[in-house]
């Protein structure tokens, strides 16, 4: 055997052994994630094409398979649609909201002139490790039409009192006022994490060449934060698009007249309430193309930016 050959059969064993080990490394955490996500999804699937319900739970001879009759009525149902609705007027306002608040909080925070970095860092947190439940009472408390804060206020400027949570038109917004409010320093913390990383020498360059602060933000700031943007904007967007919380909180489960209706909360209500566990795994399903379309698009869109 040459010394050529031998160097590429002890490369091979050594690629091998190596794969071996990365194998045996990464062995917990794949069995993990098929335990907990791989099995749960095909047994969802599974279960959207029968007519799972709580008397099968108790005899299995109950359940029958009915295909894709779960998916028709799904796609016939005004609910569905309804609640579909006002999960993507949810993701895109907060969405937008929660993106812009972060960025202008951390621009601000990694100011120059900004002192005491790091409380600001940890006020702006707080919310996000604050309990639902106990954030919840405070703002059904300021969403009280005459006693609140805000009922406070539009009577001191004149304007009539609105019943924040009780009226269709105004229980999403304000909803998405109190998922802004709590989720944006966890975006405050990422831009402000992104904007650190930027070279000092990029903004001084770009100052010598007299560019304004505008132009400095636009053309040294914002692309070079474009990964941190394309990272907060996925992991928004997949949260907002999976809202639960808020609304099972502080309106019920989507009253007014399903004004704050969600997917998931449609798909707890469903299973959970109804016992439709077969109808509302494809709820499941469904919400998953959904939120895979969502990621997809913004994964293109950030690509075709970059190029």
């Amino acid at each position: 055997m040459t010394s050529d050959g031998g160097l590429r059969t002890g490369r091979r064993r050594k690629l091998s052994s190596e794969a071996r080990a990365a194998f045996w490394f990464l062995a917990p955490a794949l069995g993990l994630i098929g335990i907990f996500f791989v099995v749960p999804i095909l047994a969802s699937s599974a279960l959207s094409l029968t007519d799972f319900d709580i008397y099968g739970i108790g005899d299995l001879g109950t359940v029958r398979f009915v295909g894709l009759g779960n998916y028709r009525r799904l796609l016939g149902d005004a609910v569905f649609w309804k609640a579909l609705g006002n999960t993507a007027y949810f993701a895109v306002a907060a969405g937008v909201l929660s993106v812009g608040a972060g960025l202008a909080a951390a621009i601000a925070v990694q100011s120059r002139l900004a002192r005491f970095k790091g409380l600001y860092r940890t006020v702006f947190f707080a919310p996000y490790v604050t309990t639902l439940v106990a954030v919840a009472v405070v703002w059904r408390y300021l969403y009280q039409p005459r006693q609140g804060l805000f009922g406070r206020v539009l009577e001191a400027v004149g304007l009539p009192a609105i019943d924040w949570l009780g009226d269709p038109l105004w229980a999403m917004p304000a909803i998405i006022l109190l998922a802004v409010w709590k989720n944006f320093g966890y975006n405050t913390i990422l831009f402000a994490a992104g904007l650190a990383a930027i070279p000092a020498s990029l903004y001084e360059a770009a100052e010598l060449d007299g560019a304004s602060a505008w132009q400095r933000f636009r053309h040294v700031t914002l692309p070079m934060l474009a990964p941190t943007f394309f990272f907060v904007a996925l992991i928004t967007t997949i949260g907002n698009l999976q809202v639960f919380a808020e609304p099972y909180v502080m309106t019920r489960g989507g009253n007014p007249l399903n004004a704050t209706l969600t997917v998931v909360m449609l798909m707890f209500k469903e299973g959970f309430r109804w016992w439709s566990i077969g109808y509302a795994s494809s709820i499941a399903l469904v919400l998953c193309v959904v939120v895979l379309a969502a990621t997809g698009l913004q994964a293109l869109f950030w690509r075709g930016r970059r190029a």
